[in-house]
């Protein structure tokens, strides 16, 4: 009875290490996993709240001080992927506009403005500099009458914007940059003063 126990013992022993030697080779043998590698794809739609202050330049007729107040919906439009500082994205985007003016002769302007902002994304980093431009319309409370001011009611507007925006998580940015902006009427009136405007601009932007 005791030599059976023996046997039974030893048969155990051995299966034991036998199916230990087989986990270690199979350890050793299997190659580690490659991390899965993920597409550089960002949000396709981006909302966004943003506000300048503006001060008029390049021999503007009058002192002009703007508040210019922004809506804005982008769309993602096509994404260069390849590595180098080109690395990033094209937005399409539409701004509604909104500008009261502290100082100047006129009161408020209104406008629409379309237009393309490029933002270049390096692998890990949360800032990613941008750079937009766009072409659009709107309606100014002109008063020819007086001398500097605007000709007539509607206007043409030229926004160009560089600056960085930071990305808080995975939906939420902010961004900080320089705005430039040209009011006029394309030369319908005589004379069409025009109006150069340059200043610090801030928003946030929720992406999804």
């Amino acid at each position: 009875m005791i030599a059976r126990q023996m046997k039974l013992s030893h048969v155990l022993v051995a299966c034991a290490l036998l199916l230990a030697s087989s986990q270690a080779f199979a350890g050793i043998a299997q190659p580690p996993t490659e991390p899965v590698m993920t597409e550089f794809n960002p949000h396709r739609f981006e909302l966004a709240l943003e506000s300048a202050y503006l001060f008029g330049v390049i021999n503007p007729p009058r002192d002009y001080r703007i508040g210019a107040e922004f809506i804005t919906a982008r769309v993602r439009w096509g994404v260069i992927e390849h590595d180098g500082w080109l690395r990033g994205y094209n937005q399409f985007y539409i701004s509604a506009i909104a500008e009261p003016i502290f100082e100047g002769i006129e009161n408020h302007y209104f406008g629409l403005n379309f237009g393309m902002r490029y933002n270049f994304v390096q692998p890990g980093s949360r800032i990613v500099p941008y750079f937009s431009g766009g072409l659009g319309l709107g309606w100014i409370d002109s008063h020819p009458e007086i001398p500097g001011g605007q000709g007539q009611d509607f206007t043409f507007n030229i926004s160009t914007a560089a600056g960085i925006s930071y990305t808080i998580n995975d939906h939420w940015k902010v961004n900080a940059g320089v705005l430039y902006e040209h009011l006029s009427n394309g030369g319908q009136t005589d004379p069409n003063p025009s109006l150069n405007l340059l200043g610090p601009q801030v928003g946030l932007n929720y992406s999804f």
